[in-house]
């Protein structure tokens, strides 16, 4: 890990840590709420671990928080700010790609701003995120095709598409050029009791 992805990871691992322990879970319920194994919640609480997309929603369902409250300081204020090259880099791939969480609403109806950076050959699948689940996404430069339970769309720069989240989805970038999109994810109802039966992503 980088500096930046590790500070990001040990960000994390606080919070989750301090969420867990304010509800007086021990790790191996925490483990069983989220559907990981014990050793990755103790991984992710001491920021030894780059955990996945998929892993910090589960956790972050279990819990109740939502996505960005794991990965955002807490701010008092109601106008949250995000500056340039501050956001959560959640998902990268060997080649250089990256989805970043630039910014979050709180709970309970849950809306997560991305920016996605994808070179050719890129790809990130999603497993269907919680009932209710909406996504919108624009692409602003190259071509990524989108495949939602089994029905791909290509878009190209300036063309956008929404579709059910709380269904199997893909991004990919199967052209010649880097691509960037900007991906909204509308969750709503996120809280204690509302998602911790649901499959995470």
């Amino acid at each position: 890990m980088d500096d930046s992805t590790a500070a990001l990871a040990l960000a994390i691992g606080v919070r989750v840590k301090q969420e867990r322990q304010s509800r007086h879970w021990t790790l191996d319920r925490l483990a069983e709420a989220a559907g990981v194994s014990r050793r990755m919640v103790v991984n992710v609480e001491q920021g030894a671990a780059n955990p996945s997309v998929g892993t910090l929603l589960r956790i972050s369902d279990a819990l109740g928080v939502g996505l960005p409250a794991l990965v955002e300081p807490p701010q008092p204020k109601p106008v949250k700010v995000t500056r340039r090259g501050d956001g959560a880099a959640l998902w990268s791939s060997e080649s250089g790609g990256r989805g970043v969480l630039v910014a979050g609403t709180e709970l309970p109806d849950v809306v997560e701003l991305w920016d996605w950076t994808m070179v050719p050959g890129d790809r990130h699948a999603s497993d269907a995120h919680t009932p209710g689940t909406r996504e919108l996404m624009q692409v602003q430069h190259g071509t990524i095709t989108v495949d939602v339970a089994g029905q791909p769309v290509t878009l190209d720069a300036g063309d956008a598409v929404a579709f059910p989240g709380d269904v199997a989805h893909s991004y990919a970038n199967r052209g010649s050029q880097p691509a960037r999109f900007s991906l909204a994810v509308f969750e709503p109802g996120v809280g204690p009791g509302s998602r911790s039966e649901a499959a995470g992503a």
